[in-house]
């Protein structure tokens, strides 16, 4: 039953690699009108089931300085997959570097999906309400991710339908994370991994999402992003409360 809903989960974040699709519906100025405060209610999920699921699960089956240790490896290492990736920011004016900038897009967020993979899965065998909140956390992650990527790809000279099929090979590397780690569940030290998930969160929270939203000086947009910020946080609390 637990590989089902891992599978169930996985299937679910594969899903949402095509939700770059959708973005063509759109016109350019309602998508970007949605995408900061998704990505804001994105951050707040994501640093809610970190603080309020899967640090106080696996706290309770390891010391909190080897806790800290696992959190901190897991922030670092997705520092480091984000270093590989932060010259595109620099380096996506001229058409000759496009290929390369998509070329490692790709890469890096099949590295970032397979550890999350493995990670967000740890933390559902650890406590199966901890790694549903996790899965969840890692689908409102992806949701703004993965459009993004989606743009990046068409922006580097792939067609729509090319860039909707490399985005979901991209994802399908979560699924073989999460597998690989319930196949291996009993040499694996699940808290370890799931903390190594919550220090993913806190990373991609602080260093990709908040970034985003702080770029606006407007006040009345700063405080839309606030909220949906302290919506998310409040939702996955809401559910600790409940499931307590």
């Amino acid at each position: 039953m637990t590989l089902a809903w891992i599978l169930l989960g996985s299937a679910l974040i594969c899903a949402i690699a095509l939700i770059g699709g959708l973005a063509r519906l759109l016109e350019p100025g309602t998508l970007a009108r949605l995408m900061r405060p998704l990505i804001a209610l994105a951050a707040g999920t994501m640093l809610g089931a970190a603080f309020f699921h899967v640090i106080p699960q696996a706290l309770s089956a390891t010391g909190p300085r080897q806790a800290g240790g696992w959190i901190l490896a897991g922030f670092v290492l997705f520092l480091a997959i984000e270093q590989l990736l932060h010259w595109h920011h620099a380096h996506s004016g001229g058409d000759e570097r496009r290929e390369p900038v998509t070329a490692l897009i790709l890469i890096g967020d099949g590295l970032h999906n397979f550890l999350g993979g493995a990670g967000v899965a740890g933390a559902f065998l650890l406590d199966a309400r901890a790694g549903a909140v996790a899965f969840a956390a890692a689908a409102a992650h992806e949701l703004c991710q993965e459009a993004g990527d989606y743009a990046i790809l068409v922006r580097g000279g792939f067609t729509h339908g090319r860039a909707l099929a490399w985005n979901l090979a991209s994802a399908a590397t979560f699924p073989v994370g999460a597998v690989m780690a319930w196949a291996l569940q009993q040499r694996l030290d699940l808290p370890a991994l799931a903390l190594f998930a919550a220090g993913s969160f806190l990373y991609i929270a602080a260093s990709d999402l908040v970034p985003e939203i702080k770029e606006n000086q407007r006040l009345g947009r700063a405080l839309v992003h606030l909220a949906c910020v302290i919506a998310g946080i409040v939702s996955m609390a809401g559910i600790a409360v409940l499931f307590h």
